[in-house]
């Protein structure tokens, strides 16, 4: 991703990313500054900067952090993050999760913020209460939303996972440092493009004391959501579309994009090759990208596919979505400067009931 030459066109600036989570600790080193406060919409503001579980927190530092202190420095460090608290599985207080929204709510709550941006590191195979509707409004305000597909593929590779399957919503898979998809990331027609995900860290739990490794497709979203800020902060005029169609258009892939691989979707998201262009044509306003995947239209992109500059992950065979494992370490991993961050968390079985998270390592 060559993060450093990405900073010198754009680092995200004057875009707002909204962190549908367990809240958002806005006092880590590399937080510090970047969190808005007084900005959270009221119907959604109820413990927004309280982390629970310290999920929320790595999303948040993934995607905006200044890696001061020795924390990780996100994608797109001048970005700022909107934090939007729900309850999800690691939430145990009774009174917390009488007080903290369902992830419907906090997603209206970011459609009517001013917020561009909307990143859900969270899924589950049901769908939550009111989801697809709130979804639905966010679109129509605008925004570009970014979902992890699933963390346990080994044992339910194909099953769909909301709200990376709903209409409007960006699927992101996880792969590793040479484009191989992980072993448990999901695979489906709900796929839509992949981003890194595997051997990545993320803080331990909610004491904020020290980082763990990690894989998951929570990271795979944030990175794409990262990406993403920084094609918009550099072409504020662009709408959601614009900004998806040129990621797409990018995207690392062997494959025809007339077909997109159910492991990687439309490939690697590459921002590089966007920022580079300075006269990219990001197509119509209006017409949906993912038009045939939304089944609002068919056919591929609307614009034509943009030449790779460097050489395209390969196109996993069948099977291959087992074979990846771990990667050597961040280093080894060109997509941040100091380290990423994973997990996923899943939201099933009603309403609380049966919330559940899925950490890896």
């Amino acid at each position: 991703m060559h993060a450093e030459d990405l900073w010198k066109v754009s680092t995200g600036k004057g875009v707002k990313v909204a962190v549908v989570d367990t809240g958002v600790n806005a006092n880590t080193s590399s937080l510090k500054g970047q969190v808005l406060g007084r900005e959270v919409p009221e119907a959604a503001a109820y413990g927004a900067t309280d982390d629970y579980d310290g999920h929320g927190t790595t999303m948040a530092e993934m995607i905006a952090g200044t890696g001061q202190g020795g924390g990780i420095k996100g994608l797109a460090p001048g970005a700022k993050i909107l934090p939007l608290r729900v309850a999800l599985s690691t939430l145990k207080d009774p009174a917390e999760l009488k007080s903290t929204k369902l992830p419907a709510e906090a997603v209206r709550a970011a459609a009517d913020s001013d917020a561009k941006i909307i990143n859900m590191s969270f899924g589950a195979t049901t769908k939550s209460p009111g989801l697809e509707e709130a979804v639905k409004y966010a679109a129509s305000k605008g925004k570009l939303m970014f979902a992890g597909t699933g963390n346990d593929g080994e044992e339910n590779n194909g099953l769909a996972e909301f709200p990376a399957a709903l209409p409007d919503v960006v699927g992101v898979a996880a792969a590793d440092a040479n484009g191989t998809v992980g072993k448990f990331s999901h695979s489906g027609d709900f796929v839509d493009m992949a981003a890194p995900g595997l051997n990545v860290s993320r803080w331990c739990d909610a004491g904020f004391k020290a980082y763990c490794a990690a894989d998951g497709t929570s990271a795979a979203s944030a990175i794409a959501s990262a990406s993403a800020a920084l094609i918009w902060s550099a072409h504020p005029t662009w709408t959601a579309n614009q900004v998806l169609r040129t990621m797409i258009d990018t995207a690392g892939r062997s494959w025809d994009r007339s077909t997109p691989s159910k492991y990687l979707g439309y490939g690697l998201i590459r921002p590089r090759l966007v920022l580079e262009q300075a006269r990219i044509d990001p197509g119509p306003a209006g017409a949906d990208p993912l038009a045939r995947e939304n089944g609002t239209g068919g056919g591929a992109p609307a614009t034509p596919a943009v030449p790779s500059s460097s050489a395209p992950p390969r196109t996993p065979e069948k099977g291959e979505a087992q074979a990846a494992g771990k990667g050597g370490g961040d280093s080894g991993t060109p997509w941040l400067i100091g380290g990423v961050a994973a997990g996923v968390l899943v939201i099933g079985g009603g309403v609380f009931a049966a919330l559940r998270t899925r950490r890896r390592a």
